[in-house]
């Protein structure tokens, strides 16, 4: 007769196992009026690492990555445990090892450091994690970045730089003019990424339009931007975000029975299955979340995935 101390002997068992392993998960994603040269267009998205090890040197995991072809490599955020933290060593290891960085970005989660410091003399410059991570080949997605294949675009933008407005460049000044010194180089920088967004003629000068974000945009909130006058939402083809962590317990038949959002009414208790991870579409922006690879702290007794297996996700880019 099976016990309940051997049944929870096994779940321990195989939450251990399951944990340790990696999975690809491959999605194709149709983009309307999408130009031939970027039929298959394939991104690779990283998830929530926060720290955690797969193989010696992260090698399952380095193997798994350099398995996979790819255009661009994507870096959604969290990939330290918490904003105090200075184990650098689980990233820099797994950006070591990957060979294609030809294009590969990076957008800060919560768990991240600040990715910028103002110094004594007000200038504002980018942390030691951040310069660490782009010595290895990865940048940091400040405002917007362009691929070029062929005769086609693809603009990658920051999702929260890219909703701002004029009203809040003028609020930028304002600040600057009454801040003191060691304030300015943050505000004067903002107001150059603010600027260098302006800059692009999104639906005339991009085929497609990615916006990259560590925190899923759920429904409530896109209504919200489009209902308010101050802010612009972009003519997005696409969001990539991850955060979730795919509810990091999930239950069998059930699925997630939290995720971190504050936009539900519930703070993120038994949220809708369909926005928990994978592909959805809203107000005619598609919308992509990956359940990650790591474990979040926030509660010490929960630092596990729950029938939640870790991956990785491939996103390739069909036509109609």
């Amino acid at each position: 007769m099976i016990t309940i101390s051997s049944i929870v002997l096994l779940l321990t068992l195989y939450t251990i196992w399951d944990n340790k392993r990696i999975k690809i998960v491959e999605q194709e994603i149709v983009i309307e009026n999408l130009p031939e040269e970027l039929d298959g267009f394939t991104i690779l998205q990283i998830s929530d690492l926060h720290e955690e090890l797969f193989g010696k040197n992260q090698s399952r995991l380095i193997k798994k990555i350099n398995s996979i072809p790819y255009n661009t490599i994507l870096f959604t955020g969290d990939m330290m445990l918490n904003k105090n933290s200075t184990n650098y060593i689980p990233f820099y290891t797994l950006l070591d090892g990957i060979k294609n960085k030809e294009t590969a970005l990076f957008v800060p989660g919560n768990t991240d450091p600040e990715s910028y410091y103002v110094n004594k003399d007000g200038q504002f410059l980018k942390v030691d994690f951040i310069k660490g991570m782009e010595q290895r080949g990865v940048k940091l997605l400040e405002s917007f970045q362009t691929l070029q294949k062929g005769k086609a675009k693809i603009h990658y933008v920051n999702f929260e730089l890219s909703i701002q407005n004029e009203w809040y460049l003028n609020n930028i000044d304002k600040k600057i003019e009454s801040n003191k010194l060691s304030y300015t180089g943050h505000l004067e920088y903002y107001k150059y990424l603010y600027n260098k967004m302006k800059t692009i003629e999104y639906n005339e000068n991009a085929d497609v339009l990615i916006a990259l974000n560590h925190y899923p945009v759920v429904d409530f909130r896109l209504d919200a931007i489009a209902a308010d006058p101050i802010y612009t939402l972009m003519d997005l083809d696409l969001i990539i975000a991850g955060h979730y962590h795919g509810g990091q317990i999930r239950l069998p038949f059930i699925g997630a029975i939290f995720v971190p959002e504050g936009w539900y009414e519930d703070n993120g208790f038994f949220p809708p299955q369909d926005r928990v991870k994978g592909l959805w579409e809203y107000r005619n922006i598609k919308q992509y979340v990956s359940a990650g690879l790591g474990s979040s702290d926030a509660k010490a007794y929960l630092k596990y995935r729950l029938f939640n297996t870790p991956e990785i996700n491939v996103l390739k880019l069909k036509k109609e």
